[in-house]
């Protein structure tokens, strides 16, 4: 590995990092998008939510993620792999489903069915954190600059 890819390497996953800190923890939309490519994608798999571009991004941000992201939403990363051309993180994501989350279940809120038909009883969703696994890949295309897609 050449130097100036290591370098890439590095400046990659402080940008990555920054990105997330500015949109979990700060939850500050502007500087979140300041870490963005010039045509950003996000998808969250499985639900398949997100935006490409920069406008539909920010939209999606705005709009649907910082507002209902939990109060108590915390990452542990478990591992990250990082070569010239993409960042990978394996992480749990831990919260209390106290609220709709439109990015992560798009038809369900805080109270979904506990059975099925018509005279189904709702039932609230626990309250305390539990970890769910996730996955985020960054990746760069050829001639741009470190940031996360």
């Amino acid at each position: 590995m050449t130097p100036s890819i290591a370098q890439f390497m590095r400046d990659l996953e402080q940008v990555s990092d920054a990105h997330q800190h500015a949109l979990i923890q700060r939850r500050d939309l502007q500087a979140a998008l300041a870490q963005l490519a010039a045509e950003p994608a996000i998808t969250h798999i499985p639900a398949m939510t997100g935006g490409t571009g920069r406008q539909a991004v920010e939209r999606f941000y705005a709009d649907q993620f910082l507002p209902s992201l939990p109060a108590d939403l915390t990452l542990r990363r478990i591992s990250r792999t990082v070569d010239r051309w993409r960042l990978v993180d394996e992480t749990t994501v831990s919260f209390t489903h106290d609220r709709e989350l439109p990015w992560l279940l798009p038809r369900g809120g805080a109270d979904l069915p506990a059975g099925r038909g018509a005279g189904h009883r709702r039932r609230r969703l626990r309250t305390d954190p539990d970890p769910v696994p996730a996955g985020a890949v960054g990746s760069r295309h050829p001639g741009q600059p470190a940031r996360p897609r």
